[in-house]
């Protein structure tokens, strides 16, 4: 496939594509036969999408490097310490989600008991962290 088809076929751009051949997470292909296109082909699709689905998980793009680079060894222990690593920041950022949920929750309700005045809401994003 080329480079635009393997784009659509994991929902990016083609220039985050070049970007990822840039970094080194993707391996541009050698052109073939007669014509001076590249063709992709289901391996780099499916690098492609972990590369994206790493990065939705909240692995940086040198992690994702890293752990592309794991895949080719047996050194899971390193495999197994960045994913808890992850999971701890996940659940830390959870902690933090869930706090400013409570936080807007409580907000909102005290904003719809009234029309008089200034928005409480309004108001505490105005405050100084």
């Amino acid at each position: 496939m080329t480079i635009g088809k393997l784009a659509r076929a994991a929902g990016v751009g083609v220039e985050t594509v070049r970007y990822y051949q840039r970094r080194g997470l993707l391996t541009p292909p050698r052109a073939g036969g007669d014509t001076a296109y590249r063709h992709y082909d289901g391996e780099q699709l499916k690098r492609l999408r972990f590369i994206r689905r790493a990065q939705a998980a909240g692995f940086t793009l040198e992690e994702i490097g890293e752990l592309l680079a794991l895949d080719r060894t047996t050194d899971r222990p390193r495999v197994r310490e960045l994913a808890r690593r992850r999971l701890d920041a996940l659940a830390e950022r959870i902690a933090e989600l869930e706090t400013a949920r409570a936080a807007l929750l409580r907000l909102a309700t005290a904003c719809s008991g009234s029309d008089r005045g200034p928005c409480p809401i309004v108001e505490a994003f105005d405050e100084p962290s």
